[in-house]
């Protein structure tokens, strides 16, 4: 399909998602229009770790050469990036997590809601968490009369990119009392019935969906253009309601070390890693992928470029769009005063406090890093270089 192609990034041995951008965005802007922050997000990850946005310049203090890295882009849809945004949320995790059990709880969407939400995301997304978090906290409220603490994360995507809306859910094995008493254990091996928690989610959002229909906050183009009409939409609900809403309760966390171990990989996750993408021509991309319905087995799937980037752009999150949330006894408004609460009364010592970032590096204070020339653990910060002039065109980026 195609001869091999190099595209921008680091040469690290690996291909990148820049790259595959690079290559497939000529391609995908002759067929697709995407809103103008999402091109500015492509044009991110396509600069990210090149000269394009400046750097550190460093010498080696046994060979004696220079060595320049560039910075990265920042964006959360990156996934060079995310690997230390992802590390500096967790510290700040650990000081809230307690010594108690976990649960694991997913809450996907029926894939008939897929055409709608591509064209309402902030308004479904956003109810995809108020119903699930709603659910939760009323099971707690209503089983074991306390408070729990949620933390959900939203995903968009499966193994091959396609629609795949969910909320993962990390959910406390447990809670505050309403009435302020103490803490009061779900237990270790079991939260809540699946379908009852099925069935009170899925309520919640044909509800929540009903009420934005009827205040006009839905938007109906192209596939879904006939929903605009009342009988249409009649029938699309009862269609709803006839569909499985899925919610899943993993194997429970058996502490706080094992929910950070799963944090670290699911809370900054980007739609396709690196090291899925296998292969680079002028007109295919080949990626790896999980088939869960032929036993986990491992598979890849060729796609022509400018199917891949359209996949790909399914799951760039809205503007300002906030896809990591906390709920009840974990919501961000005096929550570290609630958790120390919590662990006076579970007689457990206060959370280490975190530390503050540390001062921008010097020549004397910069640590060490391994030479890439001599392969020495000698390089020396000398300086940052600034990024060149930030109206400089960019390949292959499209502000229409």
């Amino acid at each position: 399909m195609g001869r091999p192609v190099a595209g921008p990034g680091p040469a690290r041995g690996g291909l990148t998602l820049a790259a595959v951008l690079h290559a497939g965005l000529p391609l995908f802007r002759r067929m697709y229009r995407l809103p103008r922050y999402q091109w500015k997000i492509l044009s991110a990850i396509q600069r990210c770790r090149t000269p394009a946005l400046g750097g550190h310049r460093y010498r080696c203090g046994q060979c004696g050469r220079e060595h320049f890295v560039a910075h990265g882009c920042g964006n959360r849809h990156c996934p060079q990036c995310q690997g230390a945004q992802a590390f500096d949320w967790l510290e700040r995790q650990r000081a809230v997590l307690l010594p108690i059990p976990y649960f694991h709880v997913v809450f996907t969407l029926p894939h008939a809601l897929n055409p709608l939400i591509r064209q309402n995301r902030r308004a479904l997304y956003q109810l995809l968490f108020d119903a699930a978090s709603q659910t939760l906290l009323k099971f707690g409220q209503r089983e074991l009369k306390a408070q729990l603490g949620v933390t959900a994360v939203l995903h968009t995507w499966g193994q091959k990119l396609g629609d795949h809306y969910h909320l993962h859910c990390i959910v406390t094995g447990g809670g505050w009392a309403l009435n302020g008493s103490g803490w009061v254990s779900s237990g270790r091996h079991y939260l809540f019935a699946v379908q009852a928690l099925s069935k009170v989610f899925g309520g919640k959002f044909r509800a929540g969906l009903h009420a934005l229909h009827t205040h006009a906050k839905l938007e109906f183009h192209g596939e879904v253009a006939t929903l605009a009409t009342p009988m249409a939409w009649a029938a699309f609900g009862q269609m709803l309601q006839r569909q499985q809403w899925v919610v899943y309760a993993k194997r429970p966390f058996a502490g706080p070390e094992p929910v950070l171990a799963y944090l670290s990989r699911y809370t900054h996750r980007v739609a396709i890693s690196p090291r899925r993408l296998l292969a680079l021509t002028e007109t295919a991309v080949t990626f790896g992928y999980k088939d869960y319905a032929d036993g986990h087995r491992s598979k890849t799937l060729t796609l022509a470029l400018p199917e891949f980037v359209r996949r790909f752009c399914l799951h760039l999150l809205p503007e300002r769009f906030v896809k990591i949330r906390h709920y009840g006894l974990l919501s961000n408004r005096q929550r570290q005063e609630r958790i120390a609460r919590v662990r006076v009364a579970l007689a457990v010592p206060p959370a280490p406090m975190l530390t503050e970032s540390a001062a921008p590096p010097t020549a004397a204070t910069a640590p060490r890093l391994r030479c890439p020339h001599c392969g020495a653990l000698a390089l020396i910060w000398l300086e940052e270089v600034p990024r060149p002039n930030r109206r400089a065109p960019v390949p292959v980026i499209d502000t229409s």
